[in-house]
């Protein structure tokens, strides 16, 4: 997958490392490893046959979906929105020609909720919004119509998989008017049924955030969750971020303050690093 992102995309080694969240170097190395496994095994670049293409979606709807990303807040600081807009027509090509797939119909509503939200995404001078803030009334109604439908489709199916609920997540938040309005109560239901498909640590993250803001009064327990991921995603910069956010809200602004500090060591993402330093001047230690 890495050296499809790197030789068949464009996306380079810093934006596919990003993408698995894993050094340069370490990326690099990857690559030169799947390079010679070519070489050795003589893997001829061709089309597979038709009854192999089924086995293969699953690492191109990994593909599609790291390329969006990267458009979401590229490397480079901004939003890539053409990019993006590849992506999510990629998604829906992939879901036209192989209908019988549900999680195909899950990204494609997934890609075009997100994408949805691109013209609120950052301000005239490149800030970044959170989508909290965000001015829902720049947010693309035909774009959100669009994952509407997929997701429709794959419901059809009745084979949930994480692509879907993703996406069931992304369309709840863009049902919402605003911030307040928004279903908490939906999306932790969601985001549990998610958790049992893919108990990974940034699945079990979003859902703690989602919990926070559903349920305030346990903020220091799901910090205590946070917590235990640690080792996990102690080099993800939103990770600490979200701790920032939670120790914030329990009157704890010394370690609130350290953790957007390790967060805005690990981005080299000019607008996420902007995002980051305006928390910090917001709250510094000693205004609370």
């Amino acid at each position: 997958i890495a050296l499809t992102l790197r030789a068949v995309t464009g996306l380079t080694t810093a934006q596919v490392a990003r993408a698995f969240l894993v050094s340069e170097a370490t990326l690099a190395q990857r690559i030169v490893r799947a390079k010679r496994k070519i070489v050795a095994a003589g893997i001829a670049l061709e089309v597979p046959d038709a009854a192999a293409l089924p086995a293969r979606l699953s690492d191109v709807r990994t593909v599609i979906y790291a390329c969006y990303n990267e458009a979401f807040v590229s490397t480079t600081g901004t939003q890539d929105r053409a990019l993006g807009a590849d992506a999510v027509w990629l998604a829906e090509l992939v879901a036209a020609a192989f209908p019988g797939d549900a999680e195909n119909w899950g990204l494609a509503a997934l890609l075009a909720s997100q994408h949805a939200r691109a013209g609120a995404r950052f301000t005239v001078g490149g800030d970044l919004v959170r989508l909290r803030d965000q001015d829902r009334t720049r947010w693309d109604a035909d774009l959100l119509e669009r994952g509407r439908r997929p997701l429709a489709r794959a419901a059809e199916l009745r084979r949930p998989g994480p692509l879907q609920l993703q996406a069931a997540i992304a369309a709840v938040h863009g049902e919402a008017a605003t911030w307040d309005d928004t279903d908490w109560l939906q999306i932790v239901s969601l985001y549990e049924l998610l958790a049992q498909l893919d108990p990974s640590p940034i699945v079990r993250l979003n859902r703690a955030v989602a919990l926070a803001e559903f349920l305030p009064g346990r903020t220091a327990r799901l910090l205590a969750e946070l917590d235990v991921l640690a080792d996990s995603l102690g080099h993800y910069h939103p990770y600490h971020a979200a701790r920032a956010e939670l120790l914030r809200r329990l009157g704890r602004p010394d370690e609130a303050e350290a953790a957007d500090l390790t967060a805005l060591r690990l981005t080299q993402n000019d607008a996420e690093r902007r995002l980051l330093r305006s928390r910090l001047r917001r709250h510094p230690i000693g205004d609370e």
